[in-house]
């Protein structure tokens, strides 16, 4: 698989959760079943999203088991969800960019 399709895919994750993520008070428990599950439904939707825009961010936590980020960005706190192994390497004080977008079922 080509680094871009990689990165589209994390982005389309990235997105797809982060929705639900920001509107819960607590970490998903749900483990990477439903995460993979998740993924290998995105793969086709690319072509369906909506909104999409980049959004300079800073990482203020970052949990390595759950993959969840909590990040400021434009004035909000907002809480992201990645497959673990690609945040890895994040820490607080990192300054990322989120690519954002949304679809439609």
């Amino acid at each position: 698989m080509s680094i871009s399709r990689k990165l589209l895919g994390s982005l389309a994750l990235t997105l797809a959760i982060s929705g639900i993520a920001v509107a819960q008070d607590s970490t998903p428990t749900s483990g990477m079943d439903k995460m993979g599950a998740m993924h290998s439904d995105m793969k086709g939707m690319h072509g369906n999203m909506m909104g999409m825009h980049k959004m300079p961010a800073t990482v203020t936590a970052a949990d390595a088991k759950t993959g969840v980020v909590d990040v400021t960005t434009e004035g909000m706190a907002l809480k992201v969800h990645f497959p673990p192994s690609a945040m890895a390497s994040l820490k607080a004080g990192d300054k990322i960019t989120l690519h954002m977008g949304f679809s439609k079922p």
